[in-house]
């Protein structure tokens, strides 16, 4: 950070020294000006609406649901949850001025509630994938199911292309945003080994499912799902680093330098 104090002038370098141009004028230098106040209420509306959609799907699923406890085990749940407190959060900040939150955080929504719309669309809801779970929906669940599975997702994609500055996103991120993932087999393995055998959802989804596939079968599944999702935010990093700089995004203008807040730790 640069010393605002001035050095002090030698009496010939004051004598010969120029008067300080004020700012606003020109051959001033650009005053550093803090992102407080530069609002972004479309970004703050969009995310807004993103937040309560998700929101909206959770609830249309508590309601319909006939045990809260296999329905928050689904990665769908969870994502939808970590994609509502984030898209809330961003929201009120766009909508406040302050800086955007770190790009490791938005990351992460990002990838989780692309995995829960690719998985769902391309594996639970494909007869020929082999992990299929097509049972019938009420009209309510079927609500719930579009919210979650479809609408959210694509809600992330467009804010992070339309919303969000490029280049952002580091390599690092991509194995850092797999820690959920990761997590999430152990817990969906114990709490299915917790369960009596037999109990309706011991296992959240069929790639999982120990009973099916024995504990080499989930082994091999795990491995080629982690290195899918690997390579799915492999590849949000670098389409981030290609994409082009698309009008509005949620950045301040850069007529000014940027204060280090906002550049998010890393």
């Amino acid at each position: 950070m640069l010393d605002p104090t001035p050095p002090a002038a030698t009496p010939a370098a004051a004598g010969s020294a120029e008067p300080a141009a004020r700012p606003g004028t020109p051959g001033a230098a650009p005053a550093l000006a803090p992102s407080a106040g530069h609002r972004r209420p479309v970004a703050a509306a969009f995310r807004t609406l993103a937040a309560l959609t998700g929101a909206t799907g959770i609830v249309l699923d508590t309601i319909a649901s006939h045990d809260l406890g296999r329905l928050f085990s689904y990665f769908t749940i969870q994502s939808n949850i970590v994609l509502a407190v984030v898209f809330a959060w961003s929201a009120h900040r766009a909508w406040t001025g302050r800086p955007a939150l770190s790009p490791r955080t938005t990351g992460a929504a990002l990838l989780y509630i692309c995995i829960t719309g690719l998985v769902f669309h391309f594996v639970l809801s494909n007869d020929s994938s082999g992990f299929a779970m097509t049972s019938h929906r009420t009209p309510l669940e079927s609500a719930a199911s579009q919210l979650l599975h479809t609408a959210t997702p694509l809600a992330a994609v467009l804010d992070w292309l339309l919303l969000t500055g490029p280049g952002a996103f580091l390599f690092r991120y991509a194995w850092q945003w797999l820690t959920y993932p990761l997590l999430y087999l152990p817990f969906a393995l114990v709490r299915g080994a917790l369960l009596d055998p037999g109990t309706d959802g011991r296992y959240p989804y069929p790639f999982l499912d120990v009973d099916l596939h024995g504990y080499d079968g989930i082994a091999t599944n795990a491995v080629v799902f982690a290195l899918a999702f690997y390579a799915l935010a492999l590849a949000l990093v670098l389409l981030d680093r290609l994409r082009p700089r698309l009008r509005g995004r949620d950045r301040t203008p850069t007529t000014a330098p940027a204060l280090p807040a906002e550049r998010p730790a890393d």
